[in-house]
């Protein structure tokens, strides 16, 4: 009795997964589209998706990650 309600559980939580892969797919292809959308009015891909990522940091890592660029920019001459 309690392998079959393993056996159920097991069943379950592998549906629940697929599921929720299924969503995490159609995120992903919403998330493209914006890109897409963006890139077709003339906006930088690349660039959002950097600020996107910038955006996740919290501020003074941001802050800190800036500096040492500043840094390294200014020590090759390129600032």
């Amino acid at each position: 009795m309690s392998d079959n309600i393993a056996a159920d559980q097991l069943r379950l939580l592998i549906e629940r997964v697929e599921r929720l892969e299924e969503e995490k797919k159609g995120i992903a292809d919403d998330i493209k589209d914006v890109y897409l959308e963006a890139k077709a009015t003339g906006y930088d891909v690349k660039i959002m998706r950097q600020i996107i990522r910038l955006r996740k940091m919290p501020a003074h890592d941001r802050q800190e990650m800036e500096a040492i660029l500043q840094t390294y920019l200014a020590a090759l001459g390129m600032e």
